[in-house]
């Protein structure tokens, strides 16, 4: 990966293009609503903008290179601890908050560093383990401060935190380090965000019956079922990410963006709904927090990078 090498990507064009025109679509239509027709969407507005500021940060670090596409995935892990451990209180533990860091920042150094014994981009084996010698760290910082008093759920909320966000997380920007990152990355950004679309959408059109009505009010399983049958639709439709994908694996990318998108949505609805939070933060105008951005990712890149792994090997 590397500018070049994007410019001479007909996938990276072609999602440049997808996107693009989308965003000027939506931008078009937002304005005749507007001025045209002088309806009140300035909400809508706020939403537009905020993926303005994301869309064109993401397609810049993947257009910049693996190195960068690394760095900013850390740097989306780090914020989203940093949410993570304000709303549960964890920050007030800056021994356990600074241990859950320091495990964040060793996903993405494995994730950079080439493997000893491959020479191949990235230290896969050692990113597969890393979970073990966190936890080990974050149960010794205890024993070190010779301390007790709520060290269970100092120490098992930095856990969650670094397992949950910092390396299932990390497992998108390990793809940059595959023989087909462009088309891996931009089809599980481009899929996830477009399955929750589809979600809102077909759930405000068509929803009658409550999903989880203690976890997420607003979902229905009508939304969840247009989604589910958008996702997919997707593989097949954006085929050009991953042409050496049979219909087996077409089949299995839909169902993890379809279900498993879902999943990590209302995973951090049951995060939020237990601390009694309506989002995670307020990052990103419109969207709420890091985390309300990127739940539906969190769950998702791990179940694809191990079904393309089973199937064909990252590299």
């Amino acid at each position: 990966m590397s500018p070049s090498a994007a410019l001479q990507s007909e996938v990276f064009r072609l999602y440049l293009f997808i996107v693009g025109g989308l965003l000027g679509a939506a931008g078009v239509a937002l304005a005749v609503l507007t001025w045209g027709l002088k309806k009140n969407v300035q909400s809508v507005w706020v939403t537009y903008r905020g993926w303005l500021m994301m869309v064109p940060a993401v397609m810049g670090c993947i257009f910049a290179g693996r190195e960068a596409t690394l760095v900013g995935s850390s740097l989306v892990a780090l914020f989203g601890l940093k949410e993570f451990a304000r709303a549960t209180g964890l920050y007030h533990d800056w021994w356990m908050t600074g241990g859950a860091y320091l495990a964040i920042v060793a996903v993405s150094v494995v994730s950079l560093v080439a493997d000893p014994f491959s020479g191949q981009p990235g230290w896969f084996g050692l990113f597969m383990t890393l979970p073990v010698y966190a936890i080990a760290l974050l149960l010794m910082i205890p024993i070190l401060r010779n301390r007790t008093e709520g060290q269970l759920q100092a120490v098992s909320l930095a856990i969650v935190g670094f397992i949950y966000i910092g390396w299932m997380f990390g497992h998108l920007g390990f793809l940059a380090n595959s023989n087909h990152p462009y088309g891996y990355l931009l089809y599980m950004i481009f899929a996830v965000e477009l399955n929750d679309v589809a979600a809102f959408t077909f759930g405000r059109l068509f929803g009658r019956h409550k999903l989880r009505s203690q976890i997420s009010p607003n979902k229905t399983w009508e939304g969840s079922l247009g989604a589910l049958t958008m996702s997919m639709i997707m593989p097949w439709i954006l085929g050009f990410s991953f042409p050496h994908f049979g219909p087996v694996q077409r089949v299995l990318t839909g169902l993890i963006v379809g279900i498993g998108g879902q999943l990590g949505d209302l995973s951090i609805s049951v995060i939020k709904r237990d601390l009694g939070v309506k989002d995670m933060g307020a990052t990103i105008p419109g969207h709420g927090g890091i985390l309300d951005r990127i739940d539906s990712l969190i769950y998702v890149a791990p179940l694809f990078l191990h079904m393309v792994n089973y199937f064909y090997g990252l590299r």
